[in-house]
């Protein structure tokens, strides 16, 4: 068993990077043209990274299993990027977006990158409006601001719905220069599917090129894994079809620990399933929760009669409505943090009071904010006596404005016109706060070899607060890893080029053959989609927002009996030598099927209830005061009075302003 070095620099939290960066090793200019790094992963966190490295003077080979960096998952992310600026002066800090950040993640982040991690933000937005990403701004020409869910204060950057977009567009035309430059050597449509250790150190990588089906190798003086999440694990996700595990897994089966793999986000603001036929959802960004209000019908008879077509939702009255999240949680109401909002409309809709066919669907309103913006700007304009339809007219005007492309999105897909009537929603997986376990520098326990942005674990704990992924990403990438990297590297500057015609090299290529081979020459009966979906549906089953020991040892047993069944039963058409995205997909799957089980047995361990996910032997108050003296090393509450709901968890009990007080966690 590998002790685990956290490698957090002693002194005051505010101190901590600003004197790590005065002490460690640097390698000079000259020779950094003498070391090289592999990138592999081109979305914000791998894209900067790779763009940061080149531009610092390191040869930088980067892989992309997209056509293009621009295709890769992140360019999807909508809502905005947190920072903390206070350009509102509502009283926001580094210190309050390291407070808010740790409290959001239900305690369980390492607090030293937390600190970072806010300490950095305010240099991402200097370095991408330099780049020219189009930040929305205010009347005055200043850098507009909105709020997520979890905080009291404004302070995430956006560019309408389509903020992920444009900063992958910055960190993309920064790797171009680099590109142009000689200074990264680009591998489109190139998998890697296995990491190669020579010496107890990462010297290289094993490749596919998707297109020819050949096997390459590449070697660099260190590694740096920059692949995103594995919220395909449960086949239906947020998450681009293409998203999968298989770096981050193939680093782990070499040595690179996990770390809380079962904490993943539930996200509450997606477009609801439809039926079993969907290959993935489709998200609603979250800072629609700053106009929009979430309701159900206040009667399950008025719910039942809008399953049924009976009823439409604007036939109701604001008494037949529960807006659950303003009266549950007045302090925050529609800005609950994430877990919370979605544990809410997954109650609601358990209890009988969904609105779409499958019961599963909340409403999402902007009917009072349309109202509300038309009847101020008719004021701004200086229109007396307006007209229903005059603020109607311009109250659209500015939800269009902040929102359009969202509603247009939505329209698309739906078919209904969500100005007219409210949009509806349903709690979906999107974000993993598990990951690869890195130190301070971002390291594995693997020398040499890097992860970074959602790939590791170490920022978010239980649950991400929304617009953090992004301000992660490119911290890690442009901000963080350029400098822990160097107090590596400076001990290679005499190495030379790293062979491939070693062992080493020999064995991991012979491995990544040998499984390719099985999969187009294997005589199965069954689609890569077949067990996919399975797994998909035992993750949310029994590994979803609601667990229990019963079920996760019921799915730990399924998940075994079905990667069984893959190796036997899987079936892949076409060859090796070729674009074959079938034997791709297959290879993801297998390593899905790895995680699935890891993932159930990592939650059946955790007897707790934290971010999106409940333990439901730990639902009742006596289970859940159980749970809080099992637990005290992560927090520790007394409260008065009795809240309105059973579950006296941590939002609950703060949310309801019931008196809270909280214990330090080191």
């Amino acid at each position: 068993m590998m002790a685990l070095d956290s490698k957090v620099p002693e002194g005051p939290i505010q101190d901590k990077w600003t004197d790590y960066k005065n002490k460690i090793n640097l390698v000079n200019p000259a020779n950094k043209r003498h070391i090289d790094v592999i990138v592999v992963g081109t979305g914000l966190a791998g894209g900067s990274a790779a763009a940061t490295l080149a531009e610092l003077g390191y040869n930088v080979k980067a892989f992309a299993y997209q056509d293009s960096p621009r295709r890769a998952h992140s360019i999807a992310a909508q809502g905005g990027i947190n920072a903390a600026k206070n350009y509102q002066g509502d009283g926001d800090s580094t210190y309050r977006l390291f407070y808010d950040t740790v409290k959001g993640g239900d305690y369980r982040s390492r607090e030293a990158n937390v600190y970072r991690l806010a300490e950095v933000s305010a240099n991402i937005i200097d370095q991408c409006v330099a780049q020219g990403v189009p930040f929305a701004r205010d009347y005055g020409g200043l850098l507009d601001n909105r709020s997520f869910g979890g905080v009291l204060v404004s302070r995430t950057f956006y560019a309408k719905g389509q903020t992920g977009q444009q900063l992958l567009l910055g960190a993309y035309s920064a790797m171009n220069r680099q590109i142009a430059r000689g200074k990264i050597e680009m591998f489109n449509r190139h998998e890697m599917l296995d990491v190669v250790i020579i010496d107890g150190k990462a010297r290289g990588i094993i490749a596919r090129n998707l297109i020819t089906g050949e096997i390459e190798r590449h070697s660099a003086h260190a590694v740096v894994v920059g692949t995103g999440g594995y919220g395909n694990v449960y086949f239906l996700s947020t998450n681009a079809m293409g998203s999968n595990v298989t770096a981050a897994w193939k680093i782990h089966k070499k040595g690179a620990y996990f770390a809380n793999p079962c904490y993943t986000q539930i996200h509450p603001t997606c477009i609801p399933r439809s039926g079993d036929y969907q290959s993935k959802l489709t998200l609603m960004s979250e800072s629609l929760r700053n106009d929009g209000r979430i309701w159900v019908p206040a009667k399950l008879e008025d719910a039942q009669a809008i399953r049924e077509g009976k009823k439409k939702p604007t036939d109701l009255s604001e008494e037949e409505r529960d807006y659950y999240l303003e009266r549950r949680y007045p302090a925050f109401g529609n800005l609950v943090p994430r877990d919370v909002a979605s544990r809410a409309a997954k109650e609601r809709c358990d209890a009988g009071f969904g609105v779409n066919a499958t019961g599963e669907a909340v409403y999402l309103d902007f009917a009072d904010a349309i109202n509300r913006y038309g009847t101020e700007q008719a004021k701004i304009h200086n229109i007396s006596n307006p007209s229903k339809e005059k603020i109607y007219e311009l109250g659209k005007a500015i939800v269009e404005a902040k929102y359009g492309n969202l509603f247009q999105m939505y329209e698309k897909i739906v078919d209904q016109n969500p100005y007219e009537t409210p949009m509806m929603i349903y709690p979906a997986v999107h974000y993993t706060m598990g990951g690869v376990w890195v130190d301070y520098n971002l390291m594995t326990t693997v020398p040499g070899l890097y992860c970074i942005g959602e790939a590791n674990f170490s920022d978010h704990g239980a649950n991400r607060l929304g617009a953090s992924a992004l301000m992660q990403g490119l911290a890690d990438g442009y901000f963080v890893l350029p400098y822990t990297i160097g107090d590596y590297l400076a001990d290679d500057i005499r190495t030379g080029k790293i062979p491939t015609d070693n062992k080493e090299f020999d064995e991991a290529e012979k491995s990544v053959q040998e499984r390719i081979d099985f999969f187009v020459n294997n005589k199965g009966s069954k689609s890569v989609d077949y067990f996919h979906k399975k797994l998909g549906k035992i993750m949310w089953d029994k590994c979803g927002m609601s667990r229990n020991e019963t079920g996760l040892k019921e799915a730990i047993k399924e998940i075994s009996e079905l990667r069984a069944e893959f190796w036997k039963e899987v079936s892949v058409p076409g060859g090796a030598n070729e674009y074959n995205e079938e034997l791709a997909k297959a290879g993801r799957v297998a390593d899905f099927l790895e995680l699935g089980e890891l993932f159930a047995k990592d939650a059946l361990v955790r007897e707790e209830s934290a971010g999106g996910h409940f333990r439901e032997e730990y639902q009742t108050p006596e289970g859940e005061a159980k749970r809080r003296k099992e637990f005290q090393f992560v927090s520790a509450w007394e409260y008065k009075g009795e809240p309105k709901d059973a579950i006296l968890h941590k939002e609950a009990l703060e949310y309801e302003n019931i008196e809270v007080k909280e214990r330090s966690y080191k």
